[in-house]
């Protein structure tokens, strides 16, 4: 079988485990949460980082940091992983939505504007599949409405833009390490700054919001989260950051294979980078005519694929929410109705592409 994706892990990581293991340091006490959030603000350029247990409670602490609560709404791309609307959600604020861009297939910056409100409080970027979002379009619209830019990082892992990576693109932004992705702790989240304010209010929120400086007391003045990494969690992800640029380069590399043999085979349709950008191809996705065959066929050769993400305006657990999915969302259904992930986990081996590519053109030229 060739899965989707399988997590690789060359390094240090069963050394770093043991070492937590042996000596007792299991929980979020450990010394090697500090250490990779250190290695991974410095990988990423950014100044403050705070780990987290999964990537969508990262995601929902940054939106608690930069102040997102009810009333309040956040634009965010309609095409996304539905974990992006539902941290909003969780803090009472609204979602709201913005097709993709037809060719990258990130939000489509020119819709922005058409949906700010005067409760409308940031801008979300999510680098879909690792491909960076057109950054100075959000920001420069950001700047003319006095909206924060909060990023969605999860797929784009080491990814750039204008020789600047994610991490340091936006206000806050939230990583996912899930058991998939670029880097890995198995579960994980991380979330950047370069705002001490933001920061601080992480780290205090993080943890049931005791105080940062003061003696541990057990009272409480606001209402905060269990949303700590563990030490055996956060060895692990010391160890992937040691080879970030080598498994970024495996997935860049997996990119190029597919683009070589599938690109002139008509009717298969590639997502394009964004101009002045650094791709890290977290999944590769293809858009065909026939998709479903051709799910069916690499099924059949013990070939895992999957499907992309529907639409957030045809999410019924949003649409009950109270958010809008009125309007054109055509890109974002294209996307859904012809889009399959094929495998792209670090570890694929050019044969394996090669054996991929073959079960797929004989169902297109068929």
């Amino acid at each position: 079988m060739i899965p989707v994706c399988e997590p690789m892990l060359v390094g240090n990581e069963l050394k770093y485990v043991s070492e937590a293991i042996a000596t007792g340091w299991i929980s979020s006490s450990g010394k090697y949460v500090q250490e990779f959030e250190n290695a991974f603000a410095a990988y990423c350029g950014a100044k403050y980082a705070v780990s987290v247990c999964n990537g969508t409670v990262a995601l929902h602490l940054m939106l608690v940091a930069a102040g997102i609560s009810k009333g309040d709404e956040v634009i965010i791309p309609n095409f996304t992983m539905i974990s992006t609307a539902f941290a909003v959600c969780y803090t009472g604020a609204m979602p709201v939505f913005v097709d993709a861009e037809p060719k990258t297939w990130n939000i489509d910056v020119s819709k922005i504007e058409e949906k700010i409100t005067a409760k409308t409080k940031a801008i979300m970027a999510v680098h879909i599949f690792g491909n960076p979002c057109d950054m100075d379009s959000i920001h420069q619209i950001a700047k003319k409405y006095n909206l924060l830019v909060l990023d969605d990082s999860a797929e784009a892992h080491g990814a750039e833009y204008k020789g600047v990576k994610t991490g340091k693109l936006a206000d806050i932004t939230a990583f996912s390490f899930f058991a998939n992705k670029n880097l890995t702790t198995g579960e994980g989240g991380m979330v950047l700054t370069d705002n001490e304010d933001f920061y601080n209010k992480l780290k205090y929120f993080k943890n049931v919001c005791f105080p940062l400086n003061a003696p541990r007391i057990y009272e409480h003045n606001d209402i905060g989260f269990n949303y700590r990494m563990s030490n055996l969690h956060a060895a692990i992800g010391l160890a992937q950051v040691e080879k970030a640029d080598f498994y970024r380069e495996c997935r860049i590399r997996n990119a190029k294979l597919y683009r070589e043999k599938l690109s002139k085979i008509k009717g298969v349709e590639f997502q394009q980078d964004t101009p002045n950008s650094l791709n890290v191809h977290w999944m590769n996705a293809i858009l065909v005519p026939n998709r479903d065959e051709i799910i069916a066929r690499l099924k059949e050769n013990g070939v895992e694929t999957r499907l992309l993400f529907t639409g957030m305006h045809k999410q019924k657990a949003l649409l009950d929410y109270g958010c809008d999915g009125s309007g054109d969302y055509s890109i974002t259904e294209n996307l859904t109705k012809h889009g399959l992930y094929l495998p792209s986990g670090s570890s694929l081996k050019e044969e394996d592409i090669e054996f991929v590519y073959i079960k797929v053109v004989e169902v297109l030229e068929k």
